[in-house]
């Protein structure tokens, strides 16, 4: 179902036997999702804006066609976070799980930025789990490079409370130092954190005080791990001084040198998949 808050900020909701979702228009952006009688999965910070030309903090945001700061003409993580898509359909493929599709081409305004045509589908699948995938279709003449993430704010009960599994032996770029390093064991945050992990990974598990995360990835050979803690946090807008203990991002990437090249025609789909128990 279509909404609008009072400003007319518009977003889907959705609701099915098994969970509940809400996903802006702007950005295609999904910043609730819940199975049913159960916690929050994703973190929403509650100072967020819900503005046009705004990105919403927390949710998942979609990072394209690029994942950080990459080219001085585009803004941080890409022009999509605030680009306003078509939805394409809503589904209820049945009584437990629902599809969303929403549709991004490109316009005068994102030619003036980055000169190529494209379409651009987010993919939403809400029911005991949640899929969200970046598909992108080259339809111009000529092939076009693209960093992405789905940039996943996780719930946590406290900060302290968090390991992460599955990003064992592999390496990644401390990007707080610029040193590379290998991971040793699991993963605990009692500091600022902001790595690129770089290589394959078959599932990473947040495991909490209270539940265990488990995230799939699809069409990717990177992941963030991202915690901006106190200092940082605090001077960023629509979060408050002590959201850092609320969070950890685990994102799906395509970042660094994981980037990909798609040809005329061509197509890539990089996605993930969340569960908890």
């Amino acid at each position: 179902m279509l909404k609008t808050f009072e400003n007319g900020f518009a977003y889907i909701e959705v609701s099915n036997k098994l969970s509940s979702a809400k996903i802006a228009l702007q950005g295609a952006h999904i910043f609730e999702y819940k199975r049913s009688e159960k916690d929050e999965l994703l973190w929403l910070s509650p100072t967020s804006d819900y503005q046009e030309g705004k990105a919403i903090r927390g949710g998942i945001p979609i990072c394209w066609p690029r994942f950080g700061v990459l080219d001085e003409s585009m803004p941080a993580h890409g022009f999509s976070r605030t680009a306003v898509f078509e939805l394409v359909c809503i589904k209820e493929l049945d009584e437990k799980t629902t599809e969303v599709i929403l549709r991004l081409c490109d316009t005068k305004e994102t030619r003036a930025i980055w000169d190529y045509k494209f379409e651009l589908d987010i993919k939403f699948l809400i029911s005991d789990r949640l899929s969200v995938e970046i598909v992108t279709k080259n339809t111009d003449t000529k092939e076009f490079m693209i960093t992405q993430a789905l940039h996943t704010y996780l719930s946590v009960s406290h900060i302290d409370d968090v390991s992460i599994s599955g990003l064992e032996k592999i390496s990644y770029i401390d990007t707080l130092n610029d040193t590379k390093e290998l991971q040793e064991g699991k993963l605990e945050i009692d500091a600022e954190c902001d790595r690129v992990y770089l290589g394959e990974t078959k599932e990473i598990l947040l495991e909490d005080k209270n539940r265990t995360i488990e995230l799939n990835a699809v069409g990717s050979s990177s992941a963030v791990v991202w915690n901006p803690w106190i200092e940082k946090g605090s001077k960023m807008s629509g979060m408050k001084v002590d959201a850092y203990k609320e969070f950890v991002c685990i994102e799906t990437a395509n970042a660094f040198d994981d980037f990909r090249v798609i040809k005329a025609n061509e197509s890539h789909t990089l996605g993930v998949t969340l569960k908890s128990d």
